[in-house]
């Protein structure tokens, strides 16, 4: 069954959500602070993993690094197409009337909780491959692990920042269930250095998602979203 990968995803954030919501609700705030930052140290440590894994390579000499230009290239037209874009306020307009939908409005912390979440499990190469293999092949293998990975990040994230995370499952729904749909349009422009490339950026905004759940709120990452998009159309520039 196509779609059947996305379901399961978004079936796990779910799950995840609603079990970290139960026992949040048993947890002293100083034990949800310090789960916080353990979690933040995590989606760090994954992005600064990931990043790495694209950017350095084994040669005769030892380790080289490569991608710098495309990096600061991309990262930086994004970042000034977002903040045109104001992706960020969207999205945090988007999580005030899920708010409001959802008689949240006394929890301070919803909107923070959705729009951080969201991006979490949003980004990453992950999403996209799995999306694309279930939309043609009716693989939704990749979106399984995905599946359990969101699981247990939501679950620790809900615990922690509140029944905001659990409506992440709404864009990663509405996402890799339009990539699936869209999957035959795709496919040729994933190539391997364009998945790369993607992994590469997507892996600098996880850290950046990591920045704000140890730091507080330092860094707009969805204005710098399209930095994906043109990461990916790097690939197929001539000098790349």
């Amino acid at each position: 069954m196509i779609g059947l990968g996305t379901l399961i995803n978004v079936g796990a954030i779910i799950i995840g959500g609603l079990l970290g919501l139960f026992l949040g609700r048993n947890v002293k705030v100083r034990y949800q602070d310090i789960l916080m930052i353990a979690v933040g140290i995590c989606v760090l440590m994954l992005g600064i993993g990931g990043t790495m894994e694209q950017m350095l390579s084994i040669t005769d000499g030892g380790l080289a690094s490569g991608g710098s230009m495309m990096l600061i290239i991309t990262m930086a037209v994004g970042a000034l197409a977002g903040e045109w874009m104001n992706i960020e306020k969207k999205m945090e307009q988007f999580g005030v009337w899920l708010k409001k939908k959802t008689g949240s409005n006394g929890d301070n912390a919803f909107v923070d909780a959705f729009v951080t979440t969201s991006l979490t499990v949003c980004i990453g190469a992950m999403a996209v491959v799995g999306a694309i293999q279930d939309g043609i092949y009716g693989d939704y293998s990749i979106l399984a692990a995905k599946a359990i990975l969101d699981l247990i990040i939501v679950f620790i994230m809900t615990a922690s920042m509140g029944k905001g995370c659990i409506l992440s499952a709404i864009p990663v729904g509405i996402f890799q269930g339009l990539v699936t749909l869209l999957a035959r349009l795709i496919e040729p422009f994933m190539t391997e250095a364009a998945l790369s490339n993607l992994s590469f950026v997507g892996s600098v905004l996880l850290f950046c998602v990591g920045v704000n759940l140890v730091w507080g709120k330092k860094v707009k990452v969805a204005n710098l979203l399209p930095a994906i998009l043109l990461a990916v159309l790097w690939s197929f520039a001539p000098w790349a």
